[in-house]
């Protein structure tokens, strides 16, 4: 990763890299698409606390696929829409292998329902923290921080957004970065995540459920690479959380065998909220 000059930033968008592979391309498709989701998630939802989420972990697989499970976790955040100003949205990379954590050096992310601006100030503050860099081929063709956009475009109103896409680094490394940026109400940690991956139906249900005993008991050393795609970013979550005395409620965990895909091997979609 590379020195930056935030002070020099141009205005340059990251376009959109998984538009009509993983979410519809069109505008409207997509839209219909993401309401959806949030109509599946809102009855999943009924009879949750209205407490106010100050992190969230919802999937990040093709909205076919993960769309219902992610409608869960993110109609949590219509009640407390107005006050959310800023989003703090960490990641898996998946193309990239890397040391630490990347930040984009684009001031806007491109979506097909528009523009999402990003936040230089956060972006600059975390940058002079010794595990964080920018690293523009992280973000590039990254699908775990893109797909999550439609849905926060969806509910909230005037905010920005502060991307991170996570390599290797340890869970003490990803909780101080969050430590940075974790603000007040107006600032939403969100943390995209996929569980298990390639089990059979049955053999993926049980990893799930260990996975979430260890992510409701604030447990980062229960996760390994067999329980998370985000494991990274997810351990460094849990840590921030016990430090903040955050609990967590599980809003919906299911698989693509529930969704859209045969069972014979799935990937594992959880959803859930911090408080």
């Amino acid at each position: 990763m590379v020195a930056f000059a935030w002070e020099e930033l141009l205005v340059r968008v990251r376009p959109a890299a998984v538009a009509g592979f993983f979410y519809p391309a069109d505008p409207h498709e997509l839209r219909r698409a993401v309401q959806s989701c949030l109509a599946e998630g809102r009855g999943r939802a009924a009879g949750a606390t209205d407490e106010r989420p100050k992190a969230l972990v919802a999937p990040h697989a093709g909205y076919v696929y993960s769309g219902p499970v992610a409608g869960t976790a993110f109609a949590r955040l219509e009640p407390c829409a107005d006050a959310i100003r800023r989003v703090v949205l960490i990641g898996p990379s998946h193309r990239v292998a890397f040391r630490g954590l990347a930040l984009s050096s684009a001031s806007a992310f491109a979506t097909p329902l528009g523009p999402v601006p990003l936040d230089v100030e956060g972006s600059a503050r975390l940058a002079t923290i010794p595990q964080v860099g920018v690293l523009d081929a992280a973000h590039a063709e990254e699908h775990s921080l893109e797909v999550e956009l439609p849905f926060l475009l969806e509910i909230l109103r005037d905010w920005v957004l502060l991307p991170i896409c996570a390599g290797d680094a340890s869970a003490a490394e990803v909780a101080a970065a969050l430590e940075t940026v974790w603000g007040g109400e107006e600032t939403l940690v969100l943390v995209s995540s996929d569980l298990s991956h390639d089990l059979d139906y049955e053999a993926a249900r049980r990893r799930d459920a260990a996975t979430t005993a260890a992510i409701e008991a604030l447990r980062p050393e229960g996760l390994d690479a067999e329980s998370a795609c985000g494991r990274v970013p997810l351990r460094g979550l849990l840590l921030a959380a016990r430090s903040h005395g955050l609990a967590v409620r599980t809003l919906d965990v299911r698989s693509s065998g529930d969704t859209a895909g045969p069972r014979d091997r799935v990937v594992g979609y959880g959803a859930y909220a911090f408080a």
